[in-house]
């Protein structure tokens, strides 16, 4: 079985009639795996083709949303092991001294 055998069969299960550019697919994955990391490739062809089905996008469309994902690949400068920006990683004070007996009765009302 090769690849357009594949996609033929997994369009026929998944019920879909679609045409597949898998080279433009593939060589997206191939840019955000190595610009991202490895497991954003398939979060991204799934996104694109999301995003595709979402807006009824032609095969220009797709084209376009796919040089857009790459684009943001391409320019990508967050190592895969730099924490998330949006973490929040603030020092928690330590409270263990104070006495919380009275903070009960506020949530009894």
């Amino acid at each position: 079985m090769n690849l357009h055998d594949w996609i033929d069969e997994l369009s026929d299960v998944l019920d879909v009639d679609a045409e597949i550019d898998e080279a433009l697919v593939l060589d997206l994955a191939r840019v955000v795996a190595k610009s991202v990391e490895r497991p954003a490739a398939p979060i991204t062809a799934y996104l694109l083709g999301f995003a595709a089905g979402a807006q009824d996008a032609d095969p220009d469309a797709i084209e376009k949303l796919a040089a857009r994902a790459q684009a943001l690949a391409d320019g990508w400068d967050r190592p895969s092991d730099a924490p998330d920006p949006d973490d929040v990683n603030d020092e928690v004070p330590d409270d263990s001294t104070v006495d919380h007996t009275a903070d009960a009765d506020a949530f009894d009302d």
